[in-house]
């Protein structure tokens, strides 16, 4: 596809604007992809609210939108087993294969990563079209829609996080938050076989989601104290605990409410750098602390998943926007977290 194409930019802290850019080619080795669904991430309404995301400033505008799901339009030389009109996700970070990090199977963690959305590494896809590394690129079957193939990418950091702390059949687990992040933890349980899950959130309609998605029992902790019912738990605690609100609270709780030899798995983005653990209690449990980065090697497991029925991935959309309202559903989703669980920009 040749001519141009409309972005959506952000310029500065609560700034988003139209401009028209050229439609970009595929490069060797990448595909063209026409974007039919973009999430709206957590990342990209703290970079809107602030201007900046921890220590990542933008030098000049930053296109936001990492989750991407779409359809290849035309293919980069050296590109096999892809056809145009496929329907792909689209794994954000392209990382660069060769160093230590990566060769060693760890390529979340690679320095040298291109993502979407990250200053001075690779732009957006708040796009009409965008181009992307074919091996990032992964085809979804006929039953999976490109909604899903968007909706990948957070179901990976709740599946990394899981298969980190290794979360089993016959395990009991305990999720603070239950935003995005913290819906799709529950759905992954629920496929690995957990299922006696307790959920805590301070907002209803989250915690009704929740339970709709396979929580065993849900807590609004404005009335609710989870540390006083984890204690009645066999063993006096969860076997995993997952902190997937990313604040000061949540994780100070979260030694106090495994059982000894439980695990703890920090799993959300904390906006301040520094949060106290309650260390004396994890010491005396003799707990693990397990931190998440993003995702890897899950994109195939999470769209078989998703393929399978095991995982009902669309449940946990609130609000579908149209792509010529995409600085709407931005603003939106910041101003009203207490009933946007997650928007979706529509192409």
């Amino acid at each position: 596809m040749e001519g141009t194409m409309k972005v959506c930019v952000m310029t500065g802290a609560r700034k988003m604007e139209w401009t028209e850019r050229e439609i970009p080619q595929p490069k060797k080795g990448e595909l063209q992809i026409k974007l039919e669904y973009v999430g709206v991430c957590g990342s990209d309404l703290h970079f809107y609210d602030e201007g900046r995301l921890a220590n990542w400033v933008p030098e000049g505008p930053l296109v936001l939108g990492h989750e991407p799901g779409g359809i290849v339009t035309a293919i980069g030389d050296g590109v096999e087993g892809f056809a145009v009109g496929d329907k792909v996700a689209i794994e954000p970070g392209v990382p660069c294969g060769q160093c230590e990090d990566c060769l060693n199977g760890h390529y979340n963690l690679c320095k040298h990563v291109k993502f979407m959305a990250i200053p001075k590494e690779k732009d957006g896809v708040f796009s009409e079209y965008c181009t992307h590394e074919a091996s990032m690129c992964f085809k979804l079957p006929e039953n999976v829609d490109t909604m899903e193939g968007a909706l990948m990418e957070p179901l990976a950091v709740g599946m990394h996080a899981c298969e980190l702390s290794n979360a089993k059949i016959g395990e009991t687990a305990i999720v603070l938050g239950c935003g995005c992040i913290g819906l799709v933890t529950i759905m992954s349980l629920r496929a690995r076989g957990v299922s006696e899950i307790y959920a805590v959130d301070i907002m209803d309609k989250r915690l009704e989601k929740a339970k709709e998605i396979g929580a065993t029992r849900v807590f609004n902790s404005k009335t609710e104290d989870i540390v006083e019912f984890a204690k009645t738990l066999p063993g006096g605690g969860a076997d995993q605990v997952y902190e997937c609100a990313g604040n000061r609270f949540t994780t100070l709780q979260t030694c106090k409410l495994i059982k000894r030899a439980g695990k703890v798995t920090l799993v959300g983005v904390s906006p301040e750098p520094i949060l106290e653990l309650d260390i004396a209690t994890l010491n005396a449990m003799e707990g693990t602390i397990y931190s998440v980065y993003r995702y890897r090697n899950l994109y195939p497991t999470a769209i078989s998943a998703v393929a399978s029925g095991a995982i009902p991935l669309k449940k946990i959309v609130s609000h579908v926007y149209d792509f010529k309202d995409c600085i709407e559903a931005v603003d939106y989703s910041l101003n009203h977290k207490d009933e946007v669980i997650k928007s979706v920009v529509k192409f």
